[in-house]
């Protein structure tokens, strides 16, 4: 086994995370999952199983404990890290603040401090579009539009992982490191073995929608219609996960061939707004079913329509979304329905 093909992935098990290692392993790299489950299922393991038909090396770490994690980087002489590991709810971060601050943040630094004193130097790191806050003007973002202040702390940390990155540049350090900025994943593996599997009430649409339609939930409260967008709901660019997994295979490729140091920084999404109304007609569409859904107020920390330009991906790592949204919420869909009694 050759050892430059070690990836190390924080957050392996997790939603994004799965996927991820699953495109890894079709691409010849041998992913290390890091994860202490915390907001991640042991099942996820046997998924990518399944779909690669390798049972995947994990170690249960949490990435915030810089000792446990630096006993990773001693075992395995990897070539990259991918680090996901972060909390991720909008509305949580609102709550529960300084839980973002230490868990994001911390992450990051640990992770990279071990990546200069191993030599990793290819680094992924997974980003946001809420470090654009609430965009003026148009709706759409490059990534040099403006970085305004978050409408959450969520999005806070994004932005200072985003800062610590640059100034870990300017100091000199040899570590070549991608941020990738995505808008919202959505869907599942076609296969059905993976997938979203949020730990309690979901805090992303398309789950709530599949849970409220295969009964685990009620019903569906959409947050505010009095948006200004055409359906007065909010506007988003899903993008289907396993895009959004190619995208950083591709940007690993594209760091390991650079020669020097370097900090990039890419938006990934479709280059397409649809509303929350848009997600529960097609649903619908899709589920043959009506959803049981309602108004409800406004909620904290969302902005109101945001999507991305896409064409940077495109240009620098030859990459862009093949997957529709309809290709999604089916594959959400199905997802839901092989999970039903679990």
């Amino acid at each position: 086994m050759n050892d430059s093909k070690y990836i190390l992935v924080t957050g392996g098990a997790g939603y994004i995370g799965s996927h991820t290692v699953v495109e890894l392993f079709k691409k010849g790299y041998v992913p290390i999952i890091i994860d202490d489950f915390r907001n991640s299922k042991q099942s996820a393991i046997k998924g990518i199983a399944n779909i690669s038909r390798t049972k995947p090396i994990v170690e249960e770490v949490d990435v915030c404990n810089y000792d446990s994690l630096k006993t990773v980087f001693e075992k395995y002489q990897a070539n990259g890290i991918i680090h996901f590991a972060a909390d991720k709810a909008v509305g949580e971060s609102v709550e529960q603040p300084l839980m973002y601050y230490q868990n994001n943040i911390v992450g990051l630094l640990n992770v990279l401090k071990l990546a200069e004193e191993f030599n990793v130097l290819n680094v992924v790191f997974s980003s946001s579009c809420t470090v654009y806050g609430e965009p003026e003007g148009s709706a759409v973002v490059t990534e040099e539009s403006l970085i305004k202040e978050a409408n959450s702390p969520y999005g806070a940390t994004k932005q200072f992982c985003e800062r610590i990155i640059d100034d870990v540049n300017k100091s000199g350090s040899a570590l070549k490191m991608m941020r990738l900025r995505y808008f919202n994943p959505v869907g599942a593996h076609s296969s059905s073995e993976i997938g979203e599997l949020p730990i309690g009430k979901p805090n992303n649409l398309l789950p709530y929608v599949t849970q409220t339609g295969i009964g685990k939930l009620d019903c569906l409260t959409v947050f505010g219609e009095d948006y200004a967008t055409e359906d007065g709901t909010c506007i988003r660019d899903y993008i289907h996960v396993v895009d959004l997994a190619i995208a950083h295979i591709k940007s690993l490729a594209w760091l390991e061939s650079q020669k020097s140091k370097v900090v990039e920084t890419i938006n990934i999404g479709t280059g397409n707004g649809v509303s929350v109304l848009e997600i529960i007609r097609t649903f619908e569409e899709v589920s043959k079913q009506k959803l049981n859904w309602k108004f409800g107020k406004r909620r904290a920390g969302d902005v109101e329509k945001i999507f991305a330009d896409a064409s940077k991906a495109k240009k620098v790592l030859n990459w862009e979304a093949k997957r529709s949204i309809k290709d999604a919420i089916s594959d959400a869909w199905n997802w839901e329905l092989k999970i039903k009694n679990e």
